[in-house]
């Protein structure tokens, strides 16, 4: 999505096992994987630019998403999990700090639990991929754009930050063609059953952070994902909504770089 967020840092092309990936890095420091979700993206936003202060952001554009163009082979989460352990490999990383946003989260989870030893801390913001029972998460796919942002935002103030030009075709055939990505993804079911079980092979200190007010996700998914991490704590941003990223950028960026610290 074109936006007015900072664009200070162009993506470069890089090929991972042979597939074209749209990345954008900046800082200096131990390596940090940020996976966005399924907006905001193909941009280099504050909350990224306040990572960068203390760590070597690498924030690449999901396979189908932003300027990474999609692939028939990629079905679902598993894909990717694969996908970003090519990538670690290929960039020579023993261990790395992963951090996912919403559906990012998903798949920030879903790695660690196939390669718990790659990952040296683990943050989730906002994540979906579980099912809260009686409280699913809401339909984005039956939302129109006005509805989805007035869902994902607290404070509609911040809107104008991310919102796409709806007039230009370009960025409304884009659009669709990522939502055609969501729908492989998080369509039928918007979770994944095999998932809270193969959490407990988590085993990196994990936190996860929650929006106070998430119309979006159901609340209690960030404290279900504590449940099953052994040892994860939940710190919930005050005022905000899903798109906490977006609304407190420098609030929710110092939670995550407090906690790596931990760590060094």
């Amino acid at each position: 999505m074109t936006s007015v967020a900072q664009s200070s840092v162009q993506a470069e092309m890089i090929e991972v096992a042979g597939t074209p990936v749209a990345l954008r890095r900046r800082g200096a420091g131990a390596p940090l994987l940020f996976l966005h979700g399924a907006g905001f993206t193909g941009l280099w936003t504050a909350f990224l630019e306040e990572l960068s202060s203390a760590a070597e952001v690498w924030a690449p554009d999901h396979i189908g998403f932003g300027a990474t163009p999609a692939q028939d082979w990629m079905t679902g989460v598993d894909d990717l999990v694969l996908h970003y352990e090519d990538l670690r490999r290929e960039q020579g990383w023993e261990r790395i700090d992963v951090v996912g946003y919403s559906l990012g989260g998903w798949i920030a989870a879903a790695y660690a639990t196939v390669y718990p030893e790659r990952v040296g801390r683990l943050v989730l913001i906002t994540p979906v991929g579980l099912r809260v029972p009686g409280k699913p998460i809401a339909d984005v796919m039956m939302m129109t754009p006005q509805r989805l942002y007035a869902t994902l935002f607290n404070d509609p103030t911040n809107i104008p930050q991310v919102a796409p030009d709806p007039s230009d075709l370009g960025v409304v055939v884009h659009i669709y063609e990522e939502m055609t990505t969501v729908a492989r993804l998080l369509w039928n079911p918007r979770h994944d059953p095999k998932l809270p079980r193969r959490l407990r092979r988590i085993t990196s200190p994990a936190l996860i952070v929650g929006a106070e007010d998430d119309r979006l996700v159901p609340n209690e998914m960030c404290d279900l994902y504590a449940s099953l991490i052994g040892g994860a704590r939940v710190e919930r941003v005050p005022g905000t909504g899903h798109a906490l990223i977006i609304e407190q950028p420098e609030r929710t960026a110092r939670l995550v770089l407090d906690f790596l610290g931990e760590g060094r």
